[in-house]
């Protein structure tokens, strides 16, 4: 069974320190059930990482489907650190290609600052291992630097060869008015960012806001009757990795989002070449980097060389970060998987208003847990 999207919403990336966990979560399911025009919900899946450290709050999926005045129906929470979003949704395809779910919806909301300071930084290293990386003080920025600087090492680059991510980010993040940052960035000042762990500067790394997004997803039989412009879900994969960065064979490698890739692209019978946008997990520069390279963009070492070249732009051979990507749009961690899939589906409608990628049929979203020990991947087209 083929499974489409017929419903989308989101709302915008900010510190929303008056909204709650709940009402962040009904604005985006609000948006997507105006978008479906139904309110015919079978299951709800939460894509959620923090709530229960940050906001005190846990059980989420049935919190969400009270509120949403959605009471009875099947309703849990899924957790994959800030890959909770993507793998949400792909508890939603699931449902609905093993036939027992008629409409599922998946929701990723995340609230990051209902804390703040050190609680805040040892909330998200819980997506490290806790015993041999989190306890010994690593966190998710000081992971990202040990992967740079190696990878640096490796292929004899500089912090410079990596300005063009957040250049682009930034550049596509300054036309969607949902970004939580809408500056442009000059490269030259790439370099001249605050250090947040050498070699990762301030310019390297997302800033986590709170969000949520949402997806509603049905067979695409029905869809074809429910929406103009259904987009279908073609191909959909996780993949796990070790969770310590030590116990990998290859460190500059991401071996969930090669798995991940291949399975969905191999899935919806595309090849690299045939995808018009990848929507990456650019929680920092270099996982930018790595993923293109992981996904069959760019040769092993290479995928630097795509940002400092233009070939990410959205006129370019792949364009990325459509809508900012977590640099710029910002990163509310589990709701992150969701927007991903979100802007993506925006682009393929042709609904992307200034962010629009010209011609756009397949989009690629990738979305990572942690330092990549979950990856998942969908494919999405239109006819």
């Amino acid at each position: 069974m083929n499974v489409s999207i017929i419903g989308i919403g989101q709302t915008e990336v900010k510190e929303l320190w008056d909204t709650s966990i709940r009402h962040l979560a009904w604005y985006a399911i609000e948006a997507a059930l105006d978008d479906a025009h139904t309110t015919d919900i079978d299951a709800i899946y939460v894509g959620n990482m923090l709530a229960g450290a940050l906001s005190k709050q846990n059980h989420l999926g049935a919190l969400v489907a009270d509120f949403a005045g959605l009471r009875g129906i099947e309703a849990v929470t899924v957790e994959a650190a800030d890959a909770s979003g993507g793998a949400a949704l792909r508890q939603a395809v699931l449902a609905v290609k093993s036939g027992l779910v008629k409409t599922a919806l998946a929701v990723g909301v995340e609230k990051m600052t209902d804390a703040t300071g050190a609680p805040v930084t040892a909330a998200v290293a819980s997506a490290l291992d806790a015993d041999y990386e989190a306890a010994h003080g690593l966190t998710m920025a000081g992971a990202a630097a040990l992967l740079m600087r190696r990878y640096m090492h490796e292929y004899g680059l500089d912090v410079a060869d990596f300005a063009g991510f957040s250049v682009n980010a930034h550049a596509n993040g300054a036309d969607n008015p949902l970004a939580m940052f809408r500056n442009r960035l000059k490269a030259e000042r790439f370099t001249g960012g605050p250090l947040v762990a050498d070699p990762v500067t301030l310019f390297d790394a997302a800033p986590m806001g709170d969000g949520a997004a949402a997806v509603i997803v049905t067979s695409h039989e029905r869809a074809m009757d429910m929406v103009p412009v259904p987009v279908q879900i073609a191909g959909s994969a996780i993949a796990t990795d070790t969770l310590a960065l030590h116990d990998r064979k290859d460190v500059v490698w991401l071996r969930a989002a090669e798995q991940s890739a291949k399975r969905a692209l191999e899935k919806a019978g595309v090849s690299p070449d045939g995808v018009d946008l990848f929507e990456l997990h650019d929680s920092f520069t270099i996982m930018a980097a790595l993923s293109l390279e992981a996904a069959g963009f760019a040769e092993r070492g290479r995928g630097w060389e795509l940002a400092k070249n233009g070939a990410i732009g959205r006129n370019g051979r792949i364009p990325i970060s459509t809508f900012g990507g977590l640099k710029a749009r910002g990163n509310p961690l589990g709701a992150t998987g969701v927007y991903q899939v979100v802007e993506a589906a925006r682009q393929l409608r042709g609904e992307a208003g200034d962010c629009q990628v010209d011609g756009a049929k397949v989009a690629l979203t990738q979305n990572l847990g942690g330092m990549g020990g979950t990856a998942v991947t969908h494919v999405l087209k239109v006819e």
